[in-house]
């Protein structure tokens, strides 16, 4: 059903080459960038707004592994990723990553070529540079796996002052389903764990099960004469203006332009030995396939780059093999 689905959106296009490419299978999770997936918008102290993408740079050399490679550690040790990342922290030598953002004005999204609100695009460097913000760096390993990582209860919706959700699709899914997993997963007061309130907050939340901050006799109500808390003057002042025209509607983008990022993924950025191991890995999925599936398969990767699609026809010589 993997390609079934693939070849039906072409927006999955970008995502597939870079999920079949070398950056497909890193070789540690110290040794792979980080990206925002999403994006959110910026807002400063006049309260005008501003795009952002998140992305993380990792200190080390990006290393990957190839399929043959991985097949095997996944028989060895198929706990090898998560061995690695605990040890290399136990024993001082602390994975980093520098943080940037790209920045887009309200004006450059509305003019983009594509919407900058797709998670399967990608903003180019060269149009939006990377803005150092900081150092993301891990020291420390959990003593209770299940108190420090299974009860995380992590959250787009968590926003800092200044930081906006977007139209970004996905975002606006995500806001309500990861806080509504968490109340099924964790519980009604999962925000009430250590692990996910690092300082005691006033709130008007009560009582449900496995409540730990009571907040004795206060009230539950705003506004109260009873000294509950406000709203922050300075998140409050933060709140952009949003102009709204056009239509309310229903919208399919999933024909945007889907192929101009892959190609250049292709063309320009994979080297020809990443090619290579691209198409034979690509191949080595197609190939117990329907014949009709594996057809949809080329002329797709046909439409990224005729050399492409060439090559994966040529591996596949469906005629060789049994289809299920």
């Amino acid at each position: 059903m993997f390609w079934d689905m693939v070849t039906l959106r072409a927006a999955t296009t970008h995502t597939t080459m870079i999920f079949f490419g070398d950056r497909g299978i890193p070789a540690s999770y110290r040794k792979m960038h980080g990206f925002g997936t999403n994006t959110y918008a910026f807002v400063n102290a006049e309260a005008n707004s501003s795009i952002a993408s998140f992305t993380m740079s990792v200190n080390n050399a990006i290393e990957n592994l190839t399929s043959e490679e991985a097949q095997r550690i996944a028989g060895i040790d198929p706990d090898y990723h998560t061995r690695d990342l605990y040890n290399a922290i136990e024993n001082g030598d602390y994975p980093a990553w520098n943080m940037y953002v790209q920045i887009m004005t309200p004006e450059q999204a509305t003019a983009s070529p594509y919407d900058p609100f797709d998670d399967t695009k990608v903003w180019l460097r060269s149009e939006y540079p990377l803005i150092p913000v900081g150092r993301f760096v891990l020291n420390k390993n959990p003593n209770n796996y299940f108190a420090q990582i299974e009860q995380i209860g992590f959250d787009p919706a968590h926003l800092v002052p200044g930081i906006e959700p977007s139209p970004d699709r996905m975002l606006q899914g995500r806001l309500f389903a990861y806080g509504d997993t968490h109340r099924y997963r964790l519980g009604p007061n999962y925000l009430q764990f250590p692990v996910n309130r690092p300082f005691k907050v006033t709130n008007f939340s009560r009582d449900g099960d496995a409540t730990y901050h009571s907040q004795g006799g206060s009230p539950n109500y705003h506004p109260n004469s009873f000294g509950g808390p406000e709203v922050d003057k300075r998140s409050r002042n933060l709140a952009p203006v949003l102009p709204l025209h056009g239509e309310a509607k229903r919208v399919d983008n999933g024909n945007d332009d889907n192929f101009t990022q892959p190609r250049m993924l292709y063309q320009r950025v994979m080297k020809p030995d990443e090619r290579g191991r691209l198409i034979q890995n690509i191949v080595s999925w197609l190939k117990p396939t329907r014949v009709d599936l594996q057809e949809r398969a080329i002329q797709m990767f046909s439409n990224v780059d005729a050399d492409l699609g060439q090559r994966i026809k040529a591996g596949l010589n469906t005629s060789q093999y049994v289809q299920l």
